[in-house]
């Protein structure tokens, strides 16, 4: 059964029927749905991080005070970017804590703060399911309107039989395929993504390239994606997996990405994080270059790529919202105001790439650039940089009301 939702976090919690939620996890990823995961301790004892992530393609958080995690994702975002939580397997303790409002763990914390429906799949042995304690908090867990999927009876891993098995992969997706779609802003709008790098051959071999990984503008298609737009992917050669929702087109050379880009056309928004390489060898050898027929120097002449950003801001089917990067080593909000202002695009975002390190880490330190303002992004993770850009891209696109503050 195909669920109506398109991500949820997955929290698996101490029982032996964890096991199942990684069949749970394959059946929602097959229908595109993107999973995030908590595994609490007591579901630790039965499987194991790796096993989950294996299956979802994210990071499974663990540890509330984990650093890494707070900057990576926080568990604020983590319990409001899904669009539902579903905790499954439900332990007594799990179930008990969020029924009396206890957050001692990031899994609780999580279902604390979230804003978004819960639902919550028991699996215990009976005796503890019948026992009045554990009754009295799934009464409590339904006046607060949370779904409750009931187990069912059977044998059990304990060897006795009766009410509290797991409740089997279809029943929870049906589950899930009650509760109403969120509300998508961006519903409706057509978006490209350009990302990583190009690479412009020299010969059959060997190229000439650049190190971007691909990290941010995947990040930027996949919150796009999540926000409810219908997501063109292109992008040259990278390790990063294409994200849930998105048309991935892979190309390799400049040429190859501005073809891309202008079929991809009408869209509402572009955003053009690919690192195009602005050189090209005018002429690519069809075999191998050999040192010994080139000696010890070898020289080639270069001709300019295409200007992708600028060939979609000069286009009869240009983007309503025009969104370039602008990778600098040095005077970056200088360099960054006059690429704005010749590429002909709406924003533009800076970033100090000196010493190359942005390129392969998880964070990154942007200014926004427009006509009529500079303003200074902290420090984040790339994915945190691509929620505060769609979020800044919602507000811009939403119809405005004279009452309308951007707070």
């Amino acid at each position: 059964m195909r669920t109506n939702i398109r991500s949820i976090l997955l929290i698996i919690s101490g029982s032996v029927a964890a096991y199942k939620s990684l069949e749970l996890i394959r059946r929602l990823r097959e229908q595109d749905v993107q999973v995030h995961s908590i595994l609490t301790a007591g579901g630790a004892e039965f499987i194991t991080p790796l096993a989950v992530s294996s299956l979802t393609g994210t990071p499974t958080y663990t540890d509330l005070f984990s650093l890494r995690d707070e900057v990576d994702m926080g568990h604020i975002r983590l319990s409001r970017e899904a669009d539902a939580v579903l905790v499954a397997p439900a332990s007594a303790d799990i179930i008990a804590k969020l029924a009396n409002g206890m957050a001692n763990d990031l899994a609780t914390t999580a279902l604390l703060a979230t804003d978004k429906p819960v639902i919550v799949a028991p699996a215990m042995n009976h005796r503890m399911w019948e026992h009045a304690s554990t009754q009295r908090n799934i009464a409590t867990l339904r006046a607060q309107g949370i779904h409750i999927v009931e187990p069912e009876s059977g044998d059990m891993a304990c060897g006795e039989t009766g009410k509290g098995r797991f409740a089997d992969t279809p029943t929870l997706l049906a589950a899930l395929n009650g509760i109403e779609p969120p509300s998508l802003p961006l519903a409706g709008k057509k978006a490209l993504v350009t990302s990583g790098p190009t690479y412009e051959p020299v010969d059959p071999v060997r190229f000439i390239g650049n190190r971007s990984s691909g990290k941010q503008g995947h990040a930027i298609a996949a919150a796009l994606a999540q926000a409810g737009a219908e997501v063109t992917l292109i992008t040259g050669p990278t390790h990063e997996p294409t994200p849930a929702g998105v048309v991935p087109v892979h190309v390799q050379t400049a040429e190859d990405m501005l073809a891309a880009a202008e079929e991809a056309l009408p869209a509402d928004i572009a955003v053009c994080a690919a690192a195009v390489s602005d050189w090209r060898p005018d002429v690519v050898s069809a075999q191998k270059i050999k040192k010994i027929d080139t000696g010890e120097e070898f020289s080639m002449n270069l001709i300019p790529n295409p200007d992708i950003l600028k060939a979609l801001g000069q286009h009869a089917q240009r983007p309503s919202l025009l969104i370039g990067f602008a990778a600098e080593t040095n005077d970056v909000l200088e360099h960054a105001k006059q690429k704005l202002a010749s590429k002909g695009c709406d924003w533009l975002l800076a970033n100090d790439v000196s010493g190359g390190q942005v390129f392969s880490e998880d964070n990154n330190t942007v200014w926004r650039i427009t006509r009529q303002s500079t303003d200074a992004w902290p420090t984040a993770s790339k994915r945190a940089i691509a929620q505060k850009l769609v979020d800044e891209i919602i507000f811009t696109l939403q119809p405005k009301t004279q009452d309308t503050h951007h707070g």
